[in-house]
């Protein structure tokens, strides 16, 4: 393997010759072997460095052009965009699991930014006093946290949950005027209509979208501009609002500068606020998608009361067997997402005097988590709910077949007496009404009369 040596502030270090990082990457890839392949910093972070890294540029550029003058703003913006459309992508080799301030991802992206602006200019430049011109990783790496999952969270979770919040409303209109036995406690309740229940299932996914929506607020404030710990040293007056409007234009999304930087540098608790709204889509989801295994179970030897699609073979040794796969796999999600929480809500009690150094782990698992949910509730929709339809036969016989429609005669028999008459049709296997006429409480006429579970909706 042919290498060229790349020089930083503590000597030389040989690189890779066909790699565009410099002597800090390397060395981050050098001493930091763990989980390599498997959890390099995510994708989203790295194109976050790319909007905040031309973002930069611009506005030193428009604040002191005799340090960054045009033809280098205009090849380190085009670098920047080049990595944020994803071209470079092998160039950032840096797993999470590295310093918890996130340093080295900073510098692998001042490294590989310089190496493509040089050689668009045929002159150097230099990864820190060019690229990183005015920034410290302090605040660069927060900024790209609330830039990443800003994005991630509005461009790709919320929609999915939209999408799905849309095929739950067309389900409620199909489904209008079933009746099906309603449950609490897993044990037969009250008659509740399906168009109802599916209603409970939209109006959950509805409010933890507003809930995305509340806690997005706080990520729109950036550290950017607070340089080292807050003070903003060696950025120019005007950097921090000047590179927020910039990101803000860039990205489509209203970003502004975090009116106190000492808090945006030590604290995380937007990320803590945002994923706990995700935590909350996450418990619903599982409640979601755990009513739809329940209500598809059997099919003949459980509840068996809706279908949903037959998507694959659901066992290797018994024919014909479905399982609900789907649902599956979004609890699945839903209990990583939890476990995420966990993570995330101990990275941010971390934070020391002028910085919480667990940065890295943060972003990785409030990223997976908007990522994970977004696919995962796409899966679901497309792939299970799309299809589902109700099985209004079995409905109507387990509606049938629950003595707890006897609730309805309460106000003509009293709860006590209502109650005897549930236990005397459990004990002795007969109906409500030959319990009722049994117990002389009502007539046979009287109780059709009364007896209307579809009107208990």
């Amino acid at each position: 393997m042919q290498e060229r040596l790349e020089h930083d502030s503590m000597g030389t270090v040989a690189v890779p010759a066909d790699k565009l990082w410099g002597a800090q990457t390397q060395r981050s890839k050098e001493h930091f072997p763990i989980g390599v392949g498997l959890e390099p910093m995510p994708t989203e972070i790295i194109a976050a460095f790319a909007v905040l890294k031309k973002a930069a540029a611009i506005t030193n550029h428009r604040l002191q052009p005799d340090r960054m003058p045009q033809e280098k703003c205009d090849a380190i913006a085009s670098a920047c965009e080049e990595i944020r459309s994803g071209q470079w992508a092998d160039q950032f080799p840096l797993v999470v699991w590295q310093t918890g301030s996130g340093t080295h991802t900073n510098m692998n992206v001042n490294e590989v930014v310089a190496h493509l602006a040089a050689q668009r200019l045929k002159q150097s430049v230099h990864p820190n006093d060019d690229v990183n011109q005015s920034q410290s990783s302090n605040d660069t790496f927060p900024t790209a946290m609330h830039i990443a999952a800003t994005l991630i969270a509005e461009d790709r979770l919320l929609p999915s949950v939209e999408r799905c919040v849309e095929t739950l409303r067309r389900l409620e209109q199909e489904n209008a005027g079933i009746i099906k036995a309603g449950r609490t406690h897993l044990m037969d309740a009250a008659p509740i209509a399906f168009s109802q229940e599916i209603s409970g299932w939209r109006s959950s996914l509805e409010r933890d979208a507003r809930m995305l929506q509340l806690a997005l607020e706080p990520m729109y404030e950036l550290a950017l501009g607070g340089t080292a710990v807050g003070t903003g040293l060696n950025a120019p007056a005007g950097f921090a609002e000047g590179a927020a409007a910039e990101i803000a234009r860039l990205t489509g999304k209203p970003f502004v500068t975090a009116s106190n930087k000492f808090h945006a540098l030590t604290s995380l608790d937007e990320m803590v606020f945002l994923h706990g709204a995700v935590k909350a889509l996450a418990a619903d989801s599982m409640k979601i998608a755990n009513d739809v295994r329940w209500l598809v179970s059997g099919p003949n030897n459980g509840l068996g009361e809706i279908r949903i699609p037959a998507n694959e073979p659901g066992s290797s040794i018994m024919p014909g067997k479905v399982n609900p796969t789907q649902c599956e796999a979004l609890t699945m999600v839903a209990v990583q997402v939890m476990g995420n929480d966990a993570a995330v809500g101990f990275a941010a009690s971390q934070g020391n005097f002028e910085l919480n150094v667990f940065l890295p782990v943060c972003a990785y698992n409030v990223l997976q988590s908007l990522r994970l949910l977004a696919d995962a509730l796409d899966s679901f929709t497309q792939n299970c709910l799309a299809g589902l339809t109700a099985d209004q036969e079995r409905m109507a016989d387990t509606l049938q077949r629950s003595f707890m429609t006897v609730t309805v005669l309460n106000p003509y028999i009293g709860y006590e007496n209502a109650a005897r008459v549930v236990q005397k049709a459990q004990a002795e296997r007969i109906t409500l009404k030959e319990a009722c006429v049994a117990l002389h409480l009502l007539t046979p006429e009287r109780f059709d009369a009364l007896y209307r579970p579809e009107q208990m909706v």
